[in-house]
């Protein structure tokens, strides 16, 4: 299966769910220059393609070409291919079929939620390695504490907590007040 970014598989994903593979909207968090990043790397690869956005069925348009037409975006066989979908044994229609059912959908598209954390972890030896050990530590650690271990600055500690830990690895971390010591940040078991 080929390396996607989350961003192409739900691309893929939704195109899959359509009968006519039409891979718009695309996610609300893509736009401007990183849409156009994401949907030229797709395009490039051969997982979507441009055709010609049916105007009078109300199909969603992607780029106008200047000529009162539109191009919409459409999932390819490798496009499916590449989220684990045959596109043979499907029941989804290949852009411009007209013989397809018009009420069917895939029904095995492999889906994951949104907001579910990955299961990642951390290569030994790693700063995020050490501030995972320290946020673990039955004392927990301060901000102060990790800037010492690792080099960083306290704004990419924060960051590093918000985001690596709590985002990407869905780890609890809880904060208080001790006397004496700040405020001390744990990772809760």
């Amino acid at each position: 299966m080929t390396k996607l970014s989350d961003t192409q598989t739900i691309i893929l994903s939704r195109a899959a769910q359509n009968k006519d593979r039409i891979a718009l909207p695309l996610p609300d968090s893509l736009r401007g220059g990183a849409a156009a990043k994401v949907v030229g790397a797709m395009l490039t690869k051969g997982f979507l393609e441009e055709v010609e956005a049916d105007m009078r069925k109300g199909e969603p348009v992607w780029r106008e070409t200047g000529d009162a037409h539109g191009v919409t975006l459409v999932a390819t066989d490798a496009g499916l291919a590449a989220i684990g979908i045959k596109p043979e044994d499907s029941n989804i229609a290949p852009a411009g079929a007209t013989d397809a059912p018009t009420d069917t959908l895939a029904q095995d598209v492999p889906t994951e939620p949104e907001a579910a954390p990955k299961t990642r972890t951390p290569r030994e030896g790693t700063k995020q390695a050490t501030l995972i050990a320290m946020l673990r530590a039955p004392d927990g650690a301060t901000i102060e504490e990790i800037m010492a271990a690792t080099g960083w600055q306290s704004h990419t500690v924060r960051g590093a907590m918000a985001g690596a830990l709590k985002k990407k690895l869905g780890l609890e971390i809880t904060s208080k007040k001790v006397e004496n010591r700040g405020r001390v940040y744990r990772i809760e078991r």
